[in-house]
């Protein structure tokens, strides 16, 4: 396919949450990963939720080992987290969805943030909005209200980092601000965890005739408390109408195995479809507002 302004290859990582010891260590590793994304062609590049916390390895086995320490200390490399893939996007001149970082705020909680920079090396970011129940009752971790559509010579792209994305309202609202491509970092423990963020990335495309893309860790991590297991399997995935893969599958990975799945998308061809497709979801998302405004009626049988 010959890039244009509405086609856009995408490298969505298979991310290895690996013991590193050093910061050395963690930017050979990004710096690796980016460079292979590159040298296919990718031109946005999609890293996993929590994928951050392998840098939790950097500290003594007590930080290591506990919840609250580790969300304190990784604040330290907050700052040189985010140079560095702020430098790699500008050296390449891609775009990079960082793997998310808790961060803490003025009050002393923490946000699920995953940051978006730019070619130019302009950032900006995504919180997440609702967390699971290990964010929210072991973790401590606080959801946002704030979302966001991000401006980019693609167009408009919106981040539903992975709970987040099983939900159509969330999305819904992205699309109806002008997003046709849909980002979803995930970071889930078991095969059933996947597929719920699998299957939400499909139906959220399926009903807003947009490109969805899922990005996830994989690995185990048995020092870690937080991401001491991980199973998921990258993918990009379209409606599934005229000019576009039956299955709504445009390309996924191995199960497990790290690695970039990489993936063309054109834009314009979901464009045709919101159009003039076989079916019009994102057209008629207002009517099943309509039709189920009223009285639901139950039925004896």
């Amino acid at each position: 396919m010959i890039e244009t302004a509405a086609c856009l290859t995408i490298a969505a990582a298979q991310y290895p949450i690996e013991f590193l010891g050093d910061w050395q260590r963690y930017q050979e590793k990004l710096t690796g990963w980016v460079e292979r994304a590159v040298a296919q062609g990718a031109r946005l590049l999609v890293f996993p939720e929590y994928a951050s916390l392998e840098l939790a390895s950097l500290f003594p086995p007590e930080v290591q080992r506990s919840l609250p320490g580790q969300l304190e200390a990784l604040q330290d490399c907050l700052p040189h987290y985010r140079e560095l893939h702020r430098e790699l996007a500008r050296r390449h001149g891609v775009h990079i969805v960082a793997g998310s970082f808790p961060v803490r705020q003025e009050d002393g909680s923490y946000r699920n943030r995953a940051y978006f920079f730019s070619p130019e090396g302009a950032l900006d970011y995504q919180d997440k909005l609702l967390m699971t129940r290990f964010e929210d009752e072991q973790w401590g971790i606080s959801g946002s209200n704030v979302l966001k559509v991000f401006e980019t010579a693609f167009g408009r792209i919106g981040i539903t980092i992975c709970y987040d994305s099983e939900f159509p309202l969330i999305a819904r609202a992205l699309v109806e601000a002008g997003a046709e491509l849909l980002l979803a970092p995930s970071c889930t423990e078991t095969l059933a965890g996947y597929h719920r963020v699998r299957i939400g990335c499909q139906a959220r495309a399926l009903e807003n005739q947009c490109y969805t893309v899922q990005a996830p860790t994989v690995g185990e991590a048995p020092w870690s408390p937080a991401v001491d297991l991980n199973t998921g399997a990258a993918a990009i995935y379209a409606p599934p109408d005229q000019g576009l893969p039956d299955s709504g599958v445009v390309v996924q990975g191995e199960l497990n195995v790290p690695q970039w799945v990489i993936g063309e998308i054109d834009l314009e061809r979901v464009r045709r479809v919101r159009r003039d497709g076989n079916v019009l979801n994102h057209r008629d998302w207002p009517l099943q507002v309509q039709r189920t405004g009223g009285e639901v009626v139950a039925v004896r049988l």
